[in-house]
């Protein structure tokens, strides 16, 4: 394998991450408006993303193989995790 095969194939492992981070933290964006007003969407999809993507290596170190439907789970509940964090961690009701 060469280096850009290489870069393909990392790049292809963390899109799902990167789409799923832009993706929750958009639509919890909608669901949370008025506690999610003081944080900015980048700061959100940036821990979110982050987030998802050490799910992806968790699943990866955990099970050995990439694309199982658990290790997705696995990045969705990380990835949740990462936007209360960066978030919700302190909102009031």
């Amino acid at each position: 394998m060469g280096p850009l095969d290489a870069a393909w194939h990392l790049l292809n492992f963390f899109a799902p991450a990167l789409g799923v981070g832009l993706a929750t933290t958009a639509m919890a964006r909608l669901v949370w408006r008025r506690e999610l007003r003081g944080t900015s969407f980048w700061r959100l999809a940036g821990w979110a993303s982050a987030a998802c993507a050490l799910g992806l290596l968790a699943a990866l170190i955990v099970f050995g193989r990439d694309g199982k439907m658990a290790g997705y789970g696995l990045m969705l509940a990380t990835g949740s995790l990462g936007l209360w964090w960066a978030g919700l961690r302190g909102a009031r009701p």
